[in-house]
């Protein structure tokens, strides 16, 4: 081996030796502060707008606007969800009680058209031709049959916030019609609460909606 190979080798053994240098944790840290610090804002800031994501399949909510009996149903039926029975399947609780006071004579019982009575009511409007409200789905919708509010699901008019929408059965109010057709609802006694629903464009059955505005 010569010389100049022996100088070469010896000096890789001394480098393989040699401590390894790390950086202290003090300095690492204060570089990422300066590299965070110096990152454009563009790059950290949410865009404009943002928001999480809602629950899978439910809109944002529509937010409410004018004056008109729908939208006021609207505002008044976004304020109630999460009223719930008290206890679980008794189809009462003091709220569910005043849902009762907008109809006429009702018992404790299925509240799905107590809901809507009452938001009706509160809204100006209140349902039946002498302002009585209905405890059944049925007497509601032969009302709207009977004064021209009846809209079926097979005419093609969509429905407008604020419409009741009627199932066999049962009943809720349309919160707003979505951008691909699906309908989005607030319900009562859905789940023995009162909870907002997405619907496909046919109303997953439904019979028709009740004109409100």
């Amino acid at each position: 081996m010569s010389v100049e190979a022996v100088i070469a080798r010896i000096s890789e053994l001394q480098t393989a030796l040699e401590p390894r240098r790390t950086e202290p944790a003090g300095n690492f840290a204060r570089t990422l502060q300066q590299t965070t610090a110096s990152t454009p804002a563009a790059l950290t800031a949410q865009p404009a707008g943002y928001q999480p994501l809602a629950a899978a399949g439910v809109a944002a909510p529509m937010p409410a606007t004018g004056t008109g009996v729908g939208a006021k149903m609207v505002q008044l039926a976004q304020a109630e969800i999460g009223q719930a029975e008290q206890p679980p399947g008794s189809n009462d609780s003091p709220r569910i009680a005043e849902y009762r006071t907008a109809t006429a004579g009702s018992g404790v019982g299925p509240w799905c058209n107590y809901f809507v009575s009452w938001l009706a009511k509160q809204a100006g409007a209140p349902l039946g031709e002498a302002g009585q409200g209905f405890g059944l789905v049925d007497a509601c919708y032969a009302w709207a049959q009977r004064t021209g509010r009846a809209n079926p699901i097979d005419s093609g008019t969509p429905p407008k916030p604020g419409d009741l929408i009627v199932w066999d059965e049962h009943i809720g109010m349309v919160e707003q019609v979505l951008p691909d057709g699906r309908i989005q609802t607030i319900e009562g006694n859905s789940s023995d609460q009162v909870i907002r629903r997405v619907h496909d464009a046919r109303g997953d059955g439904a019979l028709g909606f009740v004109t409100m505005s």
